[in-house]
């Protein structure tokens, strides 16, 4: 979780009222956070990392005027429009598509300042930003460099500037190869032909995100009026990251004033600081926490979460929601605000009404079974993700693609999905450990997920790697499985691409009408796409047949 570190008295400035040392450290962790440290006056709080509105002092500042009742409600801004304009070209629509603009002016700029708006920028690039792939921010001086501002792709090799931390004049390519971010992010351009530029009237590049900015825009000392860009993949997130860094600098100060996006027949003013409306009733809000509360007494725990409420007189509230509050999703999360503006501390624990014992699963003895056999066999047991991704469940086992339950915005193509097959995470438990010595013999109990049905699936698969691992041996294992399970079966011929031909099989059950298990030696092209080399059997076990 992010740890945000100030200095109590610049706390007190930006909070506009006074409070104590001792009350603003017992009363600001119950916003949401754990107290890291208080060494003299300054204060280290760790933030959960679903508000990263609370991941600078001026955020927490803004939050905490509300919860303490300085200033109950939602915080406004006034935004005049700057006159000026960023012009989104087709050509980048495709490599990283989504940017937003603003421009802060009259900011004093102070040590203070300079420290929170760094670690604010890194930390929402690590967390809201995933490391800068979801978004890249960029905080600029805005006085060398004239609109309309320009968003578009460029051929590396053919465009350069002076980067920050550098003298001389680099392409984008050498950037990339020489510069110190350059080396830390180019993976996240990799196998695009052209990558995104921001320029401005005068062709003079402002960014090249999500890389690094030009030199000429460097933010010194003396800059006053700052240009900010956040440039992603997801608009959503821009449009937060954007909300939280320019309101931070007006928490300091600073005039807010928009710019004029255009991209093709759209015209937007950003940063878009519009509230989001919930309804919200009371009854449920009483029915989830177990309380008696009121509308009103509602409406004054959701104000000190920084909401504004309206109350229709019959149980029903509109709640006005803050641009740079991301974490709301769904009512729950409201009533999570009610709670937490009540005061966790006021609620009166009581026991339940009814007491309840856990049992064990319908499975677990089962799964104790199999577990004790293959320990017996001299397995050892392994516990991976079910995230996967189509390359290593069909195309390195040798299948056609078939239907899998993917993620709509997976981290990377490595964790796209869910797992169909065992034998994929434990081919890559092998890989990972190679330069162990053989023989390798591991399993786990599992589960996959039908790409179809999208219903878990629980299996059983184990794999050795050996010098000697042969069809003969691989199929004594799974004879002493089964011989533990006491089940009646049979063994016919397989075919399967991730095992060699005539030297698979499997294991039916319930007079053939089942298939249990499949198993075998495992096919030498399947062992040189996971980097193996030795020798390999293994088998998989539906355990669901058997419940």
């Amino acid at each position: 979780m992010p740890v945000i570190s100030f200095m109590y008295e610049d706390f007190c400035k930006l909070l506009g009222s006074e409070i104590s040392l001792d009350d603003l450290t017992s009363r600001l962790p119950m916003i949401g956070a754990d107290l890291d440290k208080v060494e003299g006056s300054e204060i280290s709080i760790e933030f959960f990392p679903n508000r990263p509105d609370l991941i600078s002092v001026e955020g927490v500042a803004r939050a905490a005027r509300a919860f303490f009742g300085f200033e109950l409600g939602l915080k406004s801004y006034a935004m005049k429009p700057s006159g000026m304009q960023l012009i989104v070209d087709d050509s980048v629509k495709e490599v990283r598509p989504f940017i937003q603009m603003a421009v802060v002016r009259d900011v004093q700029m102070s040590d203070e300042l300079v420290k929170s708006l760094m670690g604010l920028q890194e930390k929402l690039h690590i967390g809201l930003g995933r490391n800068r792939k979801k978004l890249a921010i960029g905080v600029h001086n805005i006085e060398p460099v004239k609109s309309p501002f320009v968003y578009k792709a460029v051929d590396p090799d053919a465009v350069g500037f002076v980067p920050l931390a550098k003298d001389e004049y680099m392409t984008m390519s050498q950037i990339l190869t020489d510069h110190e971010k350059g080396i830390d992010y180019a993976h996240l351009l990799e196998d695009m032909t052209k990558h995104p530029l921001i320029v401005d009237a005068n062709e003079n590049v402002v960014s090249y995100p999500p890389i690094i900015n030009g030199s000429l825009t460097e933010v010194t000392p003396y800059t006053s009026d700052f240009l900010i860009d956040v440039t992603g993949i997801d608009e959503e997130a821009v449009r937060t990251a954007l909300c939280i860094v320019a309101t931070a600098l007006a928490e300091r100060g600073g005039l807010l004033y928009s710019v004029e996006v255009v991209s093709g027949d759209v015209k937007m003013q950003t940063p878009d600081l519009s509230s989001s409306f919930w309804r919200l009733e009371t009854a449920k809000v009483n029915s989830l926490l177990g309380t008696s509360f009121s509308d009103e007494e509602v409406t004054e725990c959701l104000g000190k979460m920084g909401h504004d409420v309206k109350a229709s007189g019959r149980g029903v509230l509109e709640v006005c929601v803050a641009a740079w509050r991301n974490d709301i999703l769904h009512e729950v999360d409201l009533i999570e605000d009610v709670a937490v503006g009540f005061g966790y501390d006021c609620f009166k624990p009581t026991l339940p009404s009814v007491a309840t014992f856990g049992s064990k699963l319908s499975s677990a003895p089962l799964v104790g079974v199999l577990r004790q056999t293959l320990i017996g066999l001299g397995a050892n047991e392994v516990t991976t993700m079910a995230i996967s991704n189509p390359q290593n469940e069909f195309i390195r086992l040798g299948l056609e693609k078939d239907a899998m339950v993917s993620f709509e915005n997976p981290l990377g193509e490595e964790y796209s999905g869910l797992r169909v097959s065992m034998i994929p995470s434990l081919l890559r438990i092998l890989m990972q450990n190679r330069h162990h010595p053989l023989p390798q013999m591991i399993f786990e109990v599992g589960v996959v997920v039908d790409g179809k049905s999208a219903e878990n699936k629980l299996r059983l698969a184990a794999l050795r790697s050996d010098a000697k691992a042969s069809f003969t041996l691989c199929k004594q294992y799974v004879e002493a499985v089964l011989r533990e399970l006491e089940v009646k079966h049979s063994f016919v011929e397989g075919s399967h691409p991730a095992f060699i031909e005539g030297r698979c099989a499997r294991v039916l059950i319930n007079e053939g009408r089942d298939e249990l298990a499949v198993f075998g030696e495992i096919h030498p092209k399947t062992i040189e796409e996971f980097d193996l080399e030795h020798p390999l059997i293994g088998f998989e076990l539906d355990v669901e047949v058997l419940l």
